[in-house]
């Protein structure tokens, strides 16, 4: 990164690109003569090698009059050799705000506004969003700011223009914006000072950095035509078949021994018991663990190879791979481990022979109708959920953990190092592909952010995202207070914010809010007519179940979700005092237990239909075991909400089995099995309904 231009040059810049600037003049020498037009009070600030930090190193005074200039000048002279000064007219107080770029390694150009001056690193209270932004985009982070209703005027203050902040911001990272034009580096307006009439850049800092290239905006590549085979054909153009990636006619499996089990044998048998095409490819044996064999890829007509031999041998396996398709790369040891130059000859082998690489370092894919796995136990059931990992152990998991919570799978792929088939690439396919209702990720690099960014703004379908290492500062050098303050946590928040993607924190509520969309992924989106009256449902939720403190805490895990729990509408109140329920608020607390009415909440939310998009029934598992034996209330009330939600397809049912370990065994899998009958997900922790019905309400579910 090299030394920027000072102050006053990138102002130039600023005025240019139609940002509000204190007007100024510059002194070179001891003559401020050209000052003296200039209106009062004045600003003095001193620039030269080294004086980034104005304000700490004593070079700046504020409020001065003109025949104070020269004296202000010397006593800078004195503790600093600066090359000039810079003399402005003071700009009236208002909000002080920080307006920040930063090139982001992954993402490229992200914007960062927020509370600015001193403020910035003591409060750390900003937004960052993704460039190009638009004006949602900068009115939503403004809003998103704790100190926002400084913006509305505070204390009887008058309220801040900010329809010229906004424009401030937008000539900064908009379209056609500063972003496009400079070399990042770092680039940083601290502060902009918002009042009643405008906002106006006061101090600015650039920090070019002419290693950078604009951020990539192409289209995806590919390397064979789309045949587009399960894509609506309209949206399919430009988008690479995957469709042999998930269910290939055979399969070829390279690196299983003869005389020492490994990795390519256990995988073999996963594919034996999955019953695909198989073969087996060994460079003498006739057969391999019952497998007939093939001595290379050359002579095997499959469109799918799965590679595990060591590292070094790879490429030179690949190169044998003409006519596959795909082939996944399971060993490990290339850029991962720092041997780059492995999978840089890698690629070069796989682009020689005409495939498209899956990993390296990757398990492979999962996908029960193609008869795909990399999983031992079997294949689940065939269903509408997707799964983009590069984590291979975690894919894994969330499979056997998924599929014994109800998820059903569409495409599960790992991905590894990304060499070639990325993240993106495959997410957009996925968008297209009429098995798959919902994608979770699970990313660590996203090899090409912006494109990754792009594919998620395209989705057009629920994502889930769960990002691994997001609390490590990806810090960039901090010669500004914007790229002190830009972190990879904070960009993939932005990345999620402004493509519509759920960003979770663990791996139970990706599995969680999955299973969300999978239950109410083809329901009636909030604002749909009702099935019955033509009652417009709308965006509210509603928690309701057993009273107590459970209650208390449903209000704070909703709130920590960001879903507020609005009033009860007063022309509901009577409905519900005839079913005996005295409304105390959201929650709504009513006698859901072993001596209870099982059709109870069923009845509240027949009666309270008309406003929610979402309704949350908790039940007290341990109640109805330390008050009764039997399993039944339990089942009663279950089946009951399963026929409130046959009957209100327009409502979002999620059921809560609170302290769900105190039941006898397999009564919480009957629970599951009725609800999950009915499309209603199960959750044994409000937080985790919480985040789900969150997730749900940001999408919008269709």
């Amino acid at each position: 990164m090299t030394a920027g231009p000072y102050e006053h040059e990138v102002k130039a810049l600023l005025a240019e690109a139609g940002v509000p600037v204190p007007r100024g003049v510059v002194v070179h020498g001891d003559d401020f003569q050209a000052a003296r037009e200039l209106a009062g009070p004045l600003v003095l600030k001193a620039f030269g090698p080294g004086l980034t930090h104005k304000s700490e190193s004593g070079g700046v005074v504020l409020g001065l009059a003109y025949e104070e200039l020269e004296a202000a000048a010397a006593g800078m002279r004195e503790r600093l050799e600066p090359a000039g000064f810079l003399v402005e007219e003071q700009a009236a107080a208002g909000v002080e705000l920080i307006v920040g770029l930063v090139r982001d390694p992954a993402f490229g150009p992200v914007l960062l506004v927020g509370l600015g001056g001193v403020w910035a690193e003591a409060l750390r209270d900003t937004a960052l969003r993704l460039c190009p932004v638009t004006e949602t985009d900068v009115r939503r982070a403004l809003a998103s700011l704790r100190g926002a209703s400084l913006l509305d005027g505070w204390r009887g203050g008058p309220p801040v223009d900010v329809d010229a902040l906004v424009k401030v911001i937008m000539a900064v990272g908009g379209a056609g914006g500063l972003w496009e034009r400079l070399e990042l580096g770092e680039f940083e307006l601290n502060p902009v000072i918002a009042g009643p009439s405008g906002a106006i850049a006061v101090d600015a800092r650039y920090l070019p950095d002419e290693t950078t290239r604009p951020v990539s905006t192409r289209p995806v590549t590919t390397q064979h035509e789309a045949t587009a085979r399960r894509l609506p054909s309209e949206a399919a153009a430009g988008v690479v078949d995957l469709l042999p990636l998930f269910e290939p006619k055979a399969v070829a499996v390279v690196g299983a021994s003869t005389s020492r089990p490994n990795f390519g044998n256990m995988f073999l048998g996963f594919y034996r018991d999955a019953g695909v095409p198989l073969v087996a490819v060994h460079p003498t044996a006739p057969e391999v663990g019952g497998v007939p064999a093939v001595p290379s890829l050359a002579h095997a007509d499959v469109d799918y190879a799965l590679v595990a031999v060591p590292a070094e041998r790879c490429a030179e396996v690949v190169r044998q791979a003409r006519g596959v398709p795909f082939t996944q790369v399971m060993s490990g040891g290339f850029g991962e481990a720092g041997r780059q130059d492995l999978e840089e000859e890698l690629v070069a082998a796989a682009r020689a022979a005409g495939t498209r690489l899956l990993g390296p370092n990757c398990m492979g894919v999962y996908c029960p109708v193609g008869r795909q796995t990399f999983v031992g136990g079997g294949l689940g059931p065939a269903g509408t959920v997707a799964l983009i990992s590069q984590s291979g152990g975690l894919a894994g998991e969330v499979i056997k953990v998924g599929e014994r919570r109800g998820l059903a799978f569409s495409r599960v792929v790992t991905v590894g190092n990304a060499a070639d088939v990325t993240p993106a690439e495959l997410l957009r396919w996925l968008a297209l592909d009429l098995e798959t209702r919902a994608v979770g990720l699970y990313l660590e690099d996203p090899r090409d952010g912006r494109e990754l960014y792009e594919a998620l703004r395209a989705a057009g379908k629920p994502v889930v995202l769960l990002v691994g290492g997001r609390s490590g500062q990806g810090q960039r050098a901090a010669a500004s207070h914007t790229g002190g303050l830009v972190s990879d946590r904070r960009v993939w928040e932005a990345v999620a914010e402004q493509s519509g993607a759920a960003l979770v924190s663990g791996q139970d509520e990706l599995i969680g809010v999955l299973a969300y969309f999978q239950a109410h992924g083809a329901r009636v989106p909030g604002g749909g007519q009702a099935a019955s009256g033509g009652v417009p449902y709308g965006e509210q939720v509603l928690v309701v179940g057993p009273s107590g403190g459970a209650s208390v805490l449903a209000a704070d895990a909703f709130d920590r979700a960001g879903v507020p729990l609005d009033p009860l509408p007063d022309d509901r109140l009577d409905a519900l005092r005839r079913l005996g329920v005295v409304a105390t608020g959201n929650p709504l607390e009513v006698p859901v237990g072993p001596l209870g009415r099982a059709e109870l909440v069923a009845d509240v939310i027949d009666a309270l239909a008309g406003p929610y998009r979402d309704v949350v029934a908790h039940v007290n598992v341990q109640a109805f075991f330390t008050y009764g034996t039997a399993p039944e209330p339990l089942y009663a009330c279950t089946r009951a909400l399963a026929a409130a939600q046959a009957a209100r397809p327009g409502v979002r049912i999620t059921l809560v089995t609170r302290n769900g370990e105190c039941a006898p065994a397999g009564v919480e899998d009957e629970v599951g099995r009725i609800a999950a009958a009915a499309g209603i997900p199960v959750y044994r922790t409000m937080e985790a309904a919480a985040v789900a019905v969150a997730a749900g309400g940001r999408h919008g579910v269709a």
